[in-house]
C-alpha cells in the first residue's frame, strides 16, 4: 500500500471515478515546506476530466510557514500507477513530509 497526497484533482470524484473505477477515501492532512503555484495543462484529456487548464502545482519553500493542505489516499500498486498515468509530464512523483509525520508520494513540479 502507498500513501498519496493529494492537492489537487484527484481529490475530486469524477476525476477519482475515472482515473480509479471509484471514488476513494482519504484523510485530511498537509504537506510541510512547500506551497502552491500554478502549471498550465495542455493534455485535452486531462482539461476536459478536470475542468481547467490550470493546475495548483507544488512548488518547494523552506520558510517556517510553508504548507499545502489536501488529502492523504491509500493506494494499491495498481491505483498508484493509475494516478501516475493521470499525471502530465510537468509532475514528477516525490515523497514528502506531512504534518502529521507520516511521509507519503506527492506529484510536485519537474
Amino acid at each position: 500500500m502507498h500513501l498519496l497526497f493529494s492537492y489537487g484533482t484527484l481529490q475530486q470524484p469524477e476525476v477519482q471515478r475515472t482515473v480509479f473505477g471509484a471514488e476513494i477515501a482519504g484523510v485530511a492532512d498537509a504537506v510541510v515546506g512547500h506551497r502552491l503555484g500554478e502549471v498550465i495543462i495542455e493534455d485535452p484529456h486531462v482539461i476536459e476530466l478536470s475542468g481547467s487548464a490550470i493546475h495548483p502545482a507544488l512548488i518547494t519553500d523552506n520558510s517556517p510557514e510553508a504548507e499545502v493542505i489536501g488529502t492523504v489516499f491509500t493506494l494499491t500498486d495498481d491505483q498508484l500507477a493509475q494516478a501516475d498515468d493521470y499525471e502530465v509530464d510537468a509532475y514528477r512523483r516525490v515523497e514528502v513530509p506531512l504534518r502529521s509525520g507520516r511521509t507519503a508520494w506527492v506529484y510536485a513540479l519537474n
